[in-house]
């Protein structure tokens, strides 16, 4: 079914073109032999620390969760892993024996760590100690900016009904927004901020990890190389990226289906950044580009039957589909 059939009356969208083009053909070369040298053995100093560093200090957990946010957790999935694990035992072992942690930051981030890995851990279990008698969370908590964002962060790893991490966000959202016009320390009000823009369960990896680079440089207590590395490690995925869509355009340009399908919506970018935003990384490479095209290819007949084909048309088009 091309637009060369007899002019009817056709249900025509009117996509606006492409933004991109072809803008992608060229594209930045791949990193040097130097910077790919550089990111195998910063990988490997930070692989060390994460095995070396105590499973159930408050440093391991700011390791993990800093590693994870800048986005290069993908380079330690076993040893994270492993750590949780040992973590989860520890935690479900304390809360048995009702010796838990007091440190507000210390035990949201803890949970949302354990949350994050698909372990299950009560809620009401977990932060009822920072409960008063009246079901609500103490007052005294809000002088805790930390530990507050390190709350709100962990509220939104919820699950239906779990009333404490709803009472949590309410708390957490409302005393943050009221101070954070307020706080002396830039870092922490950047983060804040960004923070109640979109947490970190509602972000894309690959947004979130550039926003915290930024945020985390800023940090004066930041680990100089780990921010090196996740620098290092985000331009070359970035060229990655790159040079797959270059080969997807090139295929899309080749196929010339924008001209042959006028009608359909040429968002041939758009395709590849929705499967990245599901799987970024580098061992998913062919996935991604096979992925961008078959989820093309719907949408040029998704297009077809909402803004092109007539009824009559349809209907032995979706009998030959069936079949």
């Amino acid at each position: 079914m091309t637009t060369s059939s007899p002019n009817k009356s056709r249900p025509l969208a009117n996509f606006h073109s492409t933004v991109w083009g072809y803008h992608f053909l060229s594209y930045t070369p791949e990193i040097s032999i130097q910077e790919k040298v550089e990111i195998d053995e910063l990988e490997e100093i930070f692989r060390k620390m994460l095995v070396e560093t105590c499973d159930n200090s408050t440093q391991k957990l700011v390791l993990i969760d800093t590693i994870q946010q800048l986005g290069v957790a993908y380079h330690f999935h076993n040893e994270i892993k492993t750590s949780i694990q040992n973590i989860f035992d520890t935690t479900i072992s304390q809360l048995h024996s009702e010796n838990i942690d007091g440190n507000l930051y210390v035990v949201s981030l803890r949970f949302r760590l354990l949350r994050q890995q698909g372990h299950h851990i009560s809620s009401a279990d977990v932060f009822k100690q920072f409960m008063d008698q009246d079901g609500k969370f103490k007052e005294t908590l809000t002088n805790d900016v930390q530990g507050l964002l390190s709350l709100y962060e962990a509220s939104h790893l919820r699950m239906r009904d779990e009333e404490i991490l709803e009472e949590a966000l309410t708390f957490a959202t409302n005393h943050l927004e009221s101070i954070v016009s307020n706080l002396s320390n830039n870092s922490l009000k950047v983060e804040v901020t960004e923070a109640l823009k979109q947490p970190i369960r509602k972000t894309l990896p690959r947004v979130g990890a550039r926003k915290y680079i930024s945020t985390y440089e800023h940090n004066d207590a930041h680990n100089h190389l780990l921010l090196k590395f996740a620098k290092l490690d985000f331009n070359a995925l970035q060229k990655l990226h790159q040079s797959e869509l270059s080969e997807l355009t090139r295929w899309w340009k080749d196929l010339d289906f924008a001209n042959k399908y006028p009608h359909a919506r040429d968002r041939l970018v758009e395709c590849y950044f929705w499967i990245l935003g599901v799987y970024f990384e580098p061992k998913y490479s062919r996935a991604r580009k096979m992925m961008a095209k078959v989820i093309k290819m719907t949408s040029i007949i998704d297009d077809t039957y909402d803004a092109y084909a007539t009824f009559d048309e349809l209907v032995p088009f979706t009998d030959a589909i069936q079949r």
